[in-house]
């Protein structure tokens, strides 16, 4: 199997379990919202951003690391996989046991706080993963992150039906959920063993090693969750929980869909790094360009598509009473186009070790949607979080455009992107013409989204978006 059918496979298998697990997410949030009602998904969207704060912290970088360093040539994997693993655990393990202890000086409801503490466990068990995850994406293997992914999804579903069904409330919900994660991540450490023996390793000079080359990475990613999460945490402490809940729904549905650029650009930055350090500097322009039309192809149509059809998929989701959720998901879809772009210049700036060089792009960014998040949150509450967090998304990818541009020499050729473009409009021509009351129900719009997306990748094969030579050796593959 060559590198490019690799590409291709490891990039089907996590479409595949992307569809499978987002399926299952997709029915665990529908539970929920409608068991917990606005105000204690409210809570439950506290908790688990209130987390990710001190979760995206604890990377300190090292999963964006990890693929970067096991990628150079000649490298010991086993002795820098071991390092990093041991780094991340007792870093995250201090980290993380600082969230319950901070949250006490929140007003928050006892009940939110006891979250916290009990799903700090569950964060702890996704900072693993991440590390591991970098080691299937350097053996092109992400079938076992997929398989692995999909049964933490089953126990997590399972666990939320139990809850559902016992009226264990929101603790129960929040106890499923360590549970799937704790699924999760021992296949995939029981899958890595057959690669490297996982055990602990502490070599300090290397851990300095690790943390000068993580530094730069965790500065961004620190600046990064202060527009990532900020949104979530403000419009906690000055507008209610109702409120919360509504645009956690919105955001939980965008969630689910911003794994795809992530994993892609996963699966290519090992490539990617190769290519930069063996001076392939024709090559490594074509897999980014390749990069940019794959992300083109999937984000511009679901923007698009989104502007129909956000208030009835929120409706269907989570229920009649999160129909304004709908209106969210119509904004944040925005912010997702600009992430899915962003997603593949930032990996670029990592594969050519230029993350010092970006620093003041994301601190610029984090300080001015910081700014508007206190000033248009207490105004317009949801609606102003989602619009400042399309303006951080869009700020950081220009930014980042312009680095990679300065450093790499690339500018993407736009041509597939316009017919994408294309493609999208004629999609939404038939989007405009069948009524709203065909897709309100859930057969009505599984039928309508399988329609728009045919319509769509019909379009685009004859507006020569897809060329039949390429996508005939992939299927033969």
């Amino acid at each position: 199997m060559n590198l490019t059918t690799k590409v291709a496979y490891n990039t089907f298998v996590q479409i595949f379990s992307k569809f499978t697990a987002t399926a299952l997410g997709l029915l665990v949030v529908g539970i929920l919202t409608r068991y917990l009602g606005q105000a204690g998904f409210g809570k439950y969207t506290t908790i688990m951003a209130f987390l990710s704060l001190f979760g995206v912290i604890a990377d300190l970088g090292l999963t964006l690391v990890t693929a970067q360093m096991i990628s150079q040539p000649g490298v010991d994997q086993g002795r820098v996989l071991n390092n990093l693993f041991s780094l991340r655990f007792f870093s995250a393990f201090f980290i993380l046991g600082l969230a319950p202890l901070v949250v006490w000086f929140f007003p928050y409801d006892i009940d939110v706080k006891i979250g916290v503490l009990i799903g700090s466990l569950s964060f702890l068990f996704i900072s693993l993963n991440q590390i591991l995850v970098g080691l299937f994406q350097n053996k092109l293997r992400m079938d076992k992150v997929s398989i692995s992914e999909i049964l933490g999804r089953i126990v997590l579903f399972l666990g939320i039906v139990a809850v559902s069904y016992y009226n264990w409330g929101l603790l129960g919900a929040i106890v499923a959920t360590v549970l799937s994660n704790f699924v999760n991540f021992l296949f995939h450490f029981t899958f890595a063993k057959k690669f490297i023996k996982i055990k602990f390793s502490f070599d300090w000079n290397y851990w300095g090693e690790i943390l000068k080359k993580s530094w730069p990475l965790a500065a961004t990613i620190v600046l990064n969750l202060i527009y990532l999460k900020g949104d979530i945490i403000i419009l906690s402490l000055v507008n209610s929980q109702e409120d919360v809940g509504i645009y956690g729904a919105g955001y939980k549905v965008i969630d689910v869909v911003v794994m795809i650029p992530f994993i892609f650009a996963g699966i290519v930055l090992p490539i990617l790094t190769l290519a930069w350090k063996e001076k392939g500097k024709e090559r490594f322009k074509q897999i980014s360009q390749r990069s940019f039309n794959f992300m083109a192809i999937i984000s511009i149509p679901l923007v698009v598509g989104s502007q129909f059809l956000a208030t009835e998929i929120m409706t269907i989701v989570a229920g009649p009473e999160y129909k304004m959720s709908g209106l969210i998901l119509k904004i944040l879809v925005l912010a997702t186009f600009f992430i899915f772009i962003g997603v593949i210049f930032s990996h670029i700036i990592i594969a050519i070790d230029k993350q010092k060089k970006v620093i003041g792009a994301y601190i610029f960014t984090s300080i001015t949607s910081l700014i508007g998040y206190f000033i248009f949150i207490p105004k317009y509450s949801y609606v102003g979080a989602a619009w400042m967090t399309v303006y951080s998304e869009a700020v950081i990818a220009l930014l980042v455009f312009f680095y990679v541009w300065k450093y790499a020499r690339f500018v993407p050729n736009f041509v597939i992107f316009i017919k994408s473009l294309l493609a999208s409009l004629v999609m939404a021509i038939l989007l405009y013409f069948i009524p709203s009351s065909f897709y309100s129900s859930l057969l009505g719009l599984c039928i309508t989204l399988f329609i728009s997306v045919l319509i769509y990748f019909i379009s685009l094969y004859f507006f020569g978006g897809i060329e039949k030579k390429e996508l005939g050796y992939i299927l033969n593959k």
